[in-house]
């Protein structure tokens, strides 16, 4: 198990507080427009997801944070594990940003089950950024086999309870089928 030193975490705290800065430059609404905070909202097509504390695309930032872990252990083996924890939350905050601009959210709009999509509120950004750090730190201290069990265990139950996952998220962002959409709406 690696220890990450005070320093690195210093440095992914600051990386949350500029990422916090530029969604309020970007007037993302700091908490739901409910004007409330859940700790789960289990309601995907309602208009509070992606709005609280988690949410089902929750399980998704957890795989961002295997996925980066494993990265990080593959091509960047020479740097500290705090310096990855670094790099891994740049990734994930810089997509946290790209995600609220106006050109993704109508992607999503336009290209996946997310019709009334209108972007994520600042608290649930800096949430599913710390869903990848926890899933960061749960790669980081158990076996490759138990954590690709449990990403394949996540997106299949996703895909069973919500008929999404971050594999048809992707899929849908980057090459929409519209029987995939059908499908995703029970049509």
């Amino acid at each position: 198990m690696h220890k990450i030193e005070r320093r690195y975490w210093i440095g992914t705290l600051a990386i949350f507080a500029v990422a916090t800065t530029i969604l309020v430059a970007m007037q993302r609404p700091p908490i739901c427009t409910c004007g409330y905070v859940k700790l789960w909202e289990g309601v995907v097509n309602g208009p509070g997801n992606s709005q609280h504390l988690s949410d089902w695309y929750s399980f998704s930032h957890v795989i961002h944070g295997f996925l980066f872990y494993a990265g990080g252990a593959l091509f960047l083996k020479r740097l500290p594990m705090g310096a990855r924890l670094m790099i891994a939350s740049v990734l994930e905050l810089a997509w946290e940003v790209a995600e609220n601009s106006p050109a993704i959210i109508d992607r999503y709009r336009a290209a996946t089950m997310a019709v009334g999509y209108s972007g994520d509120s600042i608290l649930n950004s800096l949430s599913d950024g710390g869903m990848m750090v926890l899933g960061f730190l749960v790669a980081s201290r158990l076996p490759w086999k138990v954590t690709a069990a449990l990403a394949i265990a996540f997106e299949l139950f996703t895909l069973t309870m919500i008929r999404d996952n971050l594999t048809l998220n992707i899929l849908m962002l980057v090459y929409p089928s519209d029987a995939i959409k059908v499908w995703q709406a029970g049509i």
